[in-house]
């Protein structure tokens, strides 16, 4: 089926209805966002589209979901900061191809923002309208008749869920078979999800409910996120399994209305095919390499998540580097939402995984997790993990490795907190800070959780820093940081060890020379301050650039922005510059080598700066790593050979080259 020529961004088959021969396709992407819905029919031999309607008025998205039955429709609009969710009831003709409208359906003011319409399902003149944030989270399903002799809509009866439980997401999916509504909860069982049934009798009313929740599912599984039921087959989805890859569950009538089977049925572990083995690296040649989008960056090659130990759902996060000082080996040390592996570069066109090291066991998988590295020993967190401390790995265990790759566990495990954000280390100095904690153990307010390396295989707690003034509730959290040993311009602090955290809306500069006794230096905000994220200083301790990972979203910025920070007076430092790239991407991790900055953005792929003039960074070579809009959430630029290597969230570890120079201006 086709819209004839539907623009790029109509997302032409978001939801399709079908009853018999007519079927209804929607557009919600159409005209800017405004959407529409498209009427086919079926004539024995093939389809063909009969119509397209959007009415006057309607909100935003006009066709995010669509239910038919008969000549009747319901067509859903998209959720907005100042619309809230229409659904809006049709009747149409098939054979002219033209709609009437019957009005929207409409529900009491405390249901009609967020989750009104999350679900629509229609049968016999009955309109089931999910509210799956009712209550609060707990969920409600509305329900309307319509009358055909007024052509209009009432309101009747409010299904809830009866079992306790708060977030149950009640009214996520809806589904009819005959006179049985079936109804999902994946919230319910803390996340395991469950589906209901309520039985209809036409002159009664609704005579009976029953519940059945997930059973030998995990404790995430969402069973009841999707549904369908047609004949004697249930489907019902469990979009949470395997780290939201989702799965399906199947189950068969027999004998009447008993059912039986609860098959799971999930997807083929698919991904990006590997790049390996190639004499020689791929090119960028006008603006492509291999199908990437480039400029200056040739690929060495790739190696997609499954091939890095990932499980299915599995995704790729932050990533550091290692090189042995005996072998010379360069190791990556790449983050995965379910664990960390180790990849050998030192044949860069072969990368080879060494091992994996899983997640603490007990510990959640997430999307956060972070490593840094000291004394040939990575320190690993991962945030929203619950009980995951900090794994402790000796990077020498690596040597040994030969054959297969091997399945690791830590050195030493630091329990002395739960979840954290980051690690920052001090490469000069036997210490760690551990940012951003939550869940357990001492969190310092989210700043600097200090530990001392001295012994680098039993890290030991040795206090706490975090500037109150900063942070978005006045705890001096810390998203990340960067410590140094510092010899900037400012003498008074030369040869102190000093962190610039990048605290949420403030850049703070502290002094923790003095472990016992750490010092609040200064802290400064910025124009537009959503969400300060991560930074770096230039080699020479003078510039201080640091991204913002909120303020492209919300559109307070045009382009990508980068902070400048002069830091020749680290009592008050100056945004000296703020630079504008040409893409809209949200930033993510930057890092600096020489004279260029490393930056990994959503969507927008590795972008390399060349900052000679610290105030006007000019790009000049760029990889964009997902052609399907996919994220780079870091990169490692620092390894001897040159190769630069960066995650793709949902695909996995690029290892390429950059061959950008600044062009010279006579």
């Amino acid at each position: 089926l086709g819209s004839g020529t539907p623009a790029e961004d109509a997302r032409f088959g978001t939801a399709v209805a079908l009853d018999g021969t007519v079927a209804l396709v929607s557009a919600p992407g159409e005209e800017d966002g405004a959407g529409a819905v498209y009427l086919f029919a079926h004539d024995g031999s093939g389809w063909s589209q009969r119509g397209r309607f959007r009415p006057d008025g309607a909100g935003p998205g006009f066709g995010t979901r669509v239910a038919l039955d008969g000549d009747l429709a319901l067509v859903s609009t998209a959720p907005g900061p100042e619309a809230p969710v229409e659904v809006h009831a049709l009747r149409l003709d098939a054979a002219s191809g033209t709609f009437a409208t019957l009005g929207p359906l409409t529900a009491p003011d405390e249901m009609t923002a967020g989750g009104f319409g999350s679900a629509i399902a229609l049968q016999g003149g009955l309109a089931l309208v999910g509210v799956p944030t009712a209550d609060p989270g707990n969920g409600a399903v509305l329900t309307f008749s319509f009358d055909p002799g007024r052509g209009s809509w009432s309101r009747g009866a409010t299904l809830v869920p009866f079992s306790d439980g708060l977030r149950s997401r009640f009214g996520s999916a809806i589904g009819f078979d005959g006179d049985v509504v079936w109804i999902g909860a994946p919230g319910a069982g803390e996340g395991s999800g469950s589906v209901y049934r309520f039985t209809r009798d036409e002159a009664a009313g609704w005579t009976g409910a029953t519940e059945s929740p997930a059973r030998g599912l995990a404790a995430n599984a969402s069973y009841g996120s999707s549904l369908a039921v047609g004949g004697d087959v249930a489907v019902v989805g469990a979009g949470g399994i395997d780290e939201r890859a989702g799965g399906v569950v199947i189950a068969e009538r027999s004998g009447g209305s008993q059912w039986s089977g609860g098959e799971l049925v999930i997807g083929e572990h698919r991904g990006l095919p590997a790049i390996t083995g190639l004499d020689e690296e791929i090119p960028c040649v006008e603006s492509d390499a291999a199908g990437y989008e480039c400029d200056n960056v040739n690929i060495i090659s790739f190696l997609p998540i499954k091939d890095l130990a990932g499980g299915r759902g599995a995704r790729v996060n932050d990533l550091w580097g290692w090189t042995d000082p005996e072998t010379g080996r360069e190791i990556a040390i790449v983050g995965r939402s379910d664990g960390t592996a180790f990849v050998d570069l030192t044949d860069p066109h072969n990368p080879i995984l060494l091992g994996n090291l899983p997640k603490t066991p007990g510990s959640r998988s997430a999307i956060w997790r972070d490593m840094k590295v000291f004394a040939d020993h990575a320190y690993i967190v991962a945030d929203g993990a619950g009980e995951h401390g900090v794994q402790v790995f000796d990077l020498r265990r690596l040597r040994d490795v030969s054959g297969e790759p091997v399945t690791f566990e830590p050195d030493f495990h630091y329990d002395g907190i739960a979840s954290a954000h980051n690690i920052v280390i001090n490469p000069e100095t036997p210490f760690a800070y551990v940012v951003g904690a939550s869940g357990g153990g001492e969190t310092c307010g989210g700043g600097l959780h200090m530990l001392d390396l001295s012994e680098p295989a039993s890290p030991v707690f040795a206090g706490c820093f975090a500037d109150t003034n900063t942070g978005r509730r006045g705890t001096g959290y810390s998203h990340d940081a960067q410590c140094v040993v510092y010899h900037g311009p400012d003498e008074e602090y030369r040869g102190r060890e000093i962190c610039l955290g990048s605290n949420e809306n403030t850049l703070s500069i502290a002094d923790v020379t003095d472990k016992d006794n750490p010092v609040a230096i200064s802290f400064e905000t910025y124009p537009d301050a959503v969400y300060a994220h991560q930074g770096w200083l230039t080699d020479d301790h003078r510039f201080f650039y640091m991204n913002d990972e909120g303020d492209e979203p919300q559109g307070r910025v045009e382009g990508t922005r980068t902070l400048i920070w002069d830091l020749e007076d680290l009592d008050e430092p100056i945004l000296a510059a703020q630079y504008i790239a040409e893409t809209p991407d949200t930033d993510h991790n930057l890092y600096i080598l020489g004279n260029l900055m490393y930056q990994s953005n959503y969507g927008a792929g590795l972008r390399i700066l060349d900052i000679t003039e610290p105030t006007n960074p000019v790009e000049i070579a760029f990889f964009d790593n997902s052609p399907y809009g996919g994220a780079s959430w870091s990169n490692y630029p620092y390894f001897k050979s040159g190769v630069v290597v960066m995650t793709s969230t949902g695909d996995g570890l690029f290892i390429v080259r950059n061959t950008g120079r600044r062009a010279l201006i006579p």
